[in-house]
């Protein structure tokens, strides 16, 4: 075991799979010898040199096409979008040709070694460019799998599961716990399982359900609410796409009730889906609508970003609503 913080953890998980397979390589903008915007790909240029790990042009469209091409012969790229903000220049690549390879070339070819990373999410200040948490344009799109870590621990284990994962990956990082977040992480050779959710914590009186920073704010907000004597389960879900419908529905029968918390504006955002699919499956075992705490629907706010986030209160003041309906 070793300490490490978010982005020593991604960083082991990339060495780890480039030692173990010459066909990995990382790419992206400033990812060489600068070592990306946040530090996640510090030394590997030196490590396995230039044709490994190296710089692009500044063009997402540009840095996913290459990437598409490289999946397709067989490589398997890891390539970077510097903020989940930018990656909207590649939305085509993504959802039209990474994800939809294999099914329009009846299995001759695909995109499936190919793994996304990209920070997401507020909390450092970084204004409307910076601060987007654009999961759910893409849980819409089939053909892809999703994955978001909440800890070090998790982000070692999962990256490494995705990118040996036979389908196209997007992982999304969240940035603010990059360097918050230290946690006990093996420093061996490790899989996490995708498409399925981590129990974080029992309880019996209401299933609480987040994943990437905000499980955090959902353990802060279940402590909150034991002073009101309130048992609360929390669910970090790990992958978006597929998600674990199985163990949010089991979780919600013996408990009753459900709050779902996503840093994303409200409207459209992927609580929706959950809770929709949650009230078919459930409805018999609901004691209180579904709640959701998230973003508010506006352009991320530099001067009112603590208003705007989905912090522990409000999800604390929703938790006592649904507690009481």
């Amino acid at each position: 075991m070793a300490r490490m913080n978010l982005l020593q953890a991604v960083n082991n998980a990339l060495t780890i799979a480039m030692e173990q397979d010459e066909r990995v390589m990382v790419f992206g903008e400033d990812v060489g010898h600068f070592g990306g915007v946040f530090r996640a790909t510090s030394h590997l240029q030196e490590k396995f040199g230039k044709p490994r790990c190296f710089n692009t042009p500044l063009t997402e469209q540009g840095i996913i096409g290459f990437a598409n091409g490289l999946a397709a012969q067989g490589a398997v790229p890891v390539a970077e979008i510097q903020f989940g903000d930018y990656i909207f220049p590649a939305f085509d690549q993504i959802v039209n040709e990474t994800a939809k390879f294999r099914y329009r070339s009846g299995g001759q070819f695909s995109c499936g070694t190919l793994t996304i990373r990209t920070p997401y999410g507020g909390g450092i200040a970084g204004g409307h460019y910076h601060s987007q948490s654009p999961e759910a344009f893409f849980a819409h799109c089939p053909g892809l799998k999703i994955v978001i870590p909440r800890d070090p621990y998790q982000a070692k284990g999962l990256l490494l599961a995705s990118i040996r994962d036979d389908n196209p990956v997007l992982f999304m990082e969240p940035k603010r716990l990059y360097r918050a977040s230290v946690a006990d992480v093996p420093e061996d050779d490790f899989e996490l399982p995708l498409g399925k959710a981590d129990l974080v914590q029992e309880g019996r009186d209401i299933t609480l359900v987040g994943w990437g920073a905000q499980v955090e704010i959902l353990q802060k907000a279940a402590q909150m609410s034991l002073q009101d004597g309130i048992s609360c389960e929390v669910i970090d879900l790990r992958s978006i796409l597929p998600w674990d419908r199985l163990m949010v529905a089991e979780s919600v029968m013996k408990t009753g009730r459900l709050l779902i918390n996503h840093e994303a504006p409200l409207t459209g955002g992927f609580a929706s889906e959950i809770a929709a699919a949650i009230q078919e499956q459930c409805f018999l075992y609901l004691e209180a609508p579904i709640a959701r705490v998230c973003g508010l629907d506006t352009p991320y706010p530099l001067a009112h970003e603590k208003e705007y986030m989905p912090d522990e209160y409000k999800t604390y003041e929703a938790i006592k609503r649904t507690m009481t309906y």
